[in-house]
């Protein structure tokens, strides 16, 4: 869901409220509903029901992000991705495409995606602020210490909320400095990215602490 109540998003509609996000994993091995929308057809159909539903956007991604979960190719990931965002773009669904590499946002957007949402914040490949800086779409930077295979070992924190504050300030700067209009950022704390159900608790209790101290809106997933 992401919190526009406090804050408009430059590039995506007022909502005036928080704005849902339905999910489509164009994936086989995703931890909530792996393979289940693997066929393009079906991936295209899922989303136009979530809209029907209620849903505002669509996240689409095509590579899965659940603990230990391996990377796949680029190649494999625009297979996966680029003929869903282009069906739904195709419908007039306001589309997401979930993706850390700066190749696949690229031709994402290209195709129809109106918004990128990056697990890793930019920090996966570095050419993806510049390639959302250029395109001049909203970017949502999530908290993150690491890929998906040992991301649990990272999940240490003496002050969970200070840190992951902290932390994500300085990737929404690094998007900025890159380029990316402040008014374009999303912020996610990563709740269950290198964090333990007690560290997603704490930061689900303190989202306006982060919405006051980041100073943007909130994507929480």
């Amino acid at each position: 869901m992401t919190d526009t109540r406090r804050g408009q998003v430059a590039g995506l509609p007022d909502f005036g409220r928080c704005a849902v996000m339905g999910v489509v994993n164009v994936t086989p091995d995703s931890f909530s509903d792996g393979g289940l929308w693997f066929d393009s057809a079906a991936a295209i159909k899922h989303g136009i029901d979530l809209v029907a539903t209620g849903a505002d956007i669509v996240d689409v991604g095509g590579e899965s992000t659940r603990p230990g979960a391996p990377r796949v190719d680029e190649d494999e990931e625009l297979r996966r991705v680029l003929p869903v965002v282009r069906g739904l773009a195709a419908e007039g669904v306001l589309v997401s495409v979930d993706t850390m590499r700066a190749a696949v946002a690229e031709q994402a957007v290209a195709v129809g995606a109106r918004l990128v949402n990056d697990v890793s914040g930019g920090q996966a490949d570095p050419g993806m602020v510049p390639a959302v800086a250029a395109a001049g779409v909203p970017f949502v930077v999530m908290h993150w210490r690491g890929q998906s295979i040992d991301m649990n070992n990272r999940a240490v924190y003496a002050d969970t909320v200070t840190e992951v504050v902290d932390e994500l300030r300085r990737s929404v700067d690094r998007a900025v400095a890159g380029g990316v209009d402040f008014e374009r950022i999303i912020a996610d704390p990563g709740l269950g990215f290198a964090k333990q159900a007690p560290h997603d608790l704490v930061l689900l209790n303190s989202l306006a602490r982060l919405r006051a101290e980041l100073g943007r809106p909130l994507l929480v997933a």
